[in-house]
């Protein structure tokens, strides 16, 4: 019966495609992509081993030179059926898929779409995340490091997404997924998720994406978890662009009685080049940010002190990236953060309420 009902949706999506003349383009494009993001960091101050603090799961070596990410994929698309396959190497898969069985902990995304009507799209597969304005992929993020908040947040999702476009300015996506940056499912249930993005003129983007899940194993006590993600830019000139972001999440307490742990966070980015588009080579980046989580919820089990029962960190970061080539991006970047309680090691072994970096990082694309 469930093999009836598949097979029903399958075919009444298809009779909707031909109704509206969704015919496959013979302009069919397969696009090759690569990337390679080779980067050295010191830590400030430096640890007895070359690992980062716990919460940080992207460019997490210091004193070491070694890769974040080593991608190659193909992409598909021929107006009506889509689909992408990239697969990936380096110390962000190795951070952030270590609870992933070892066959996905390398699959950056694979998925297979295609449009049950016109201007929609339905993809099923594994995905970048609809959540936060940064992607995984480094080169295409305002800075080098990621933001206290994206290390909090999933990087990548498993489900199903139906995208729409209302009009030119608004696209609304609808989701149902595994979980909480899960590949594989730790329990019987599913999440589900929003996105909204508004672009009411070209210097403006408005976006909200929400969550709604159950993030316990099977084997535990159910506990809601819901999250909502808040950012906008503006393109003040073709020099000057702001971004501000708002995220806030409660998940229901260990025990009834407690009521919900909740967590926010929020940073500010202010973004310069040089010179105007095309030509801009320079281009430097400010950002301030904190990130406070009740009871350690989300990051309990960040850094040696995390057990404490508030987790707040704040700090700031300037980054400045020069492309002597099209396919070629140099950045350096310097981050100090602070944190309430003591959660960085120090080379003491007494637990540090300052934690610096300086990082820089050679990006290669195809």
């Amino acid at each position: 019966m469930k093999h009836y009902y598949l097979m029903s949706l399958l075919l009444l999506a298809g009779r909707l495609g031909a109704a509206q003349g969704l015919v496959a383009d013979t302009t069919a494009t397969v696009k090759v992509y690569g990337y390679i993001d080779g980067y050295f960091g010191l830590d400030f101050p430096a640890a007895a081993g070359t690992v980062r603090p716990a919460f940080i799961y992207s460019h997490n070596r210091q004193n070491e030179f070694t890769v974040n990410q080593a991608l190659v994929g193909l992409r598909y698309d021929d107006g009506v059926v889509h689909g992408a396959l990239g697969l990936q190497a380096g110390t962000y898969p190795e951070a952030n898929y270590a609870a992933e069985p070892a066959v996905f902990q390398h699959i950056y995304e694979a998925y297979a779409g295609f449009r049950p009507f016109k201007k929609a799209w339905l993809d099923l597969g594994i995905f970048g995340s609809h959540i936060g304005y940064e992607s995984a992929i480094s080169k295409d993020n305002w800075t080098l490091t990621h933001s206290l908040a994206a290390e909090g947040s999933p990087y990548y999702e498993a489900g199903a997404k139906l995208r729409y476009e209302v009009s030119p300015q608004v696209t609304v996506t609808g989701l149902v997924l595994n979980g909480w940056q899960n590949i594989r499912d730790n329990n019987r249930g599913k999440a589900v998720g929003t996105q909204v993005q508004w672009r009411p003129s070209a210097r403006w983007l408005f976006n909200s994406s929400t969550f709604l899940g159950n993030e316990q194993p099977t084997d535990s006590v159910r506990r809601q978890r819901f999250f909502h993600d808040f950012y906008l830019t503006y393109a003040a000139s073709s020099r000057l662009s702001v971004l501000a972001l708002f995220d806030v999440g409660t998940q229901q307490a260990r025990r009834a009685a407690r009521g919900a742990d909740t967590w926010h966070t929020g940073a500010l980015l202010v973004r310069y080049r040089f010179s105007p588009l095309p030509r801009n080579r320079w281009t430097a980046a400010l950002r301030a940010e904190y990130y406070y989580a009740k009871n350690g919820v989300v990051v309990r089990d960040a850094g040696p002190r995390a057990s404490a029962p508030d987790y707040f960190v704040r700090g700031g970061s300037l980054n400045v990236d020069y492309a002597p080539a099209r396919r070629l991006l140099v950045r350096l970047e310097g981050k100090v953060l602070n944190a309430r309680n003591p959660l960085f090691d120090s080379p003491n072994q007494a637990p540090a309420r300052t934690y610096g970096n300086l990082t820089g990082t050679v990006a290669l694309s195809l």
